[in-house]
């Protein structure tokens, strides 16, 4: 299913009903990337490797750089990878890569997200997608 229109960020909207509800505990991310062609840095020119790179190797330098940050504030990478067609689900739509992230709880995951050598080493992750989906679970 392709759409005109993509998702790359949290809506205020969405920001405020996560973070405003009252679950505590640990929290699981599923991640559904699409990787640009080629990564696209505009937002973030000092960040571009010379030369340019693809969505896909600006999305691997930013696992690399965030992993050890997410380890620190109590998250985990519980599953990563490759993506293709659904076999219950539209034919047509596809996405690249797969990723389960665990954080300690909703408070942690947005101290984590709010550090600032977290937001700069983003600007790769933003570079890097043409459209994701991020999907918090609850833990039962």
């Amino acid at each position: 299913m392709t759409t005109d229109l993509a998702f790359l960020e949290v809506s205020p909207e969405q920001g405020a009903a996560f973070f405003g509800s009252p679950d505590e505990g640990p929290v699981i991310m599923l991640n559904l990337l699409r990787f640009s062609k080629r990564a696209d840095y505009s937002h973030a020119p000092d960040l571009e490797p010379v030369g340019g790179t693809t969505g896909r190797d600006a999305y691997a330098r930013y696992m690399r750089e965030m992993r050890p940050l997410l380890e620190a504030s109590g998250g985990e990478v519980l599953f990563s990878g490759t993506s293709g067609h659904f076999l219950i689900g539209p034919q047509d739509e596809t996405w690249d890569h797969v990723l389960l992230v665990r954080q300690a709880s909703k408070a942690a995951f947005l101290a984590f997200a709010s550090d600032p050598e977290s937001q700069r080493i983003t600007a790769h992750r933003t570079a890097a997608i043409c459209d994701s989906r991020l999907l918090p679970i609850r833990m039962d």
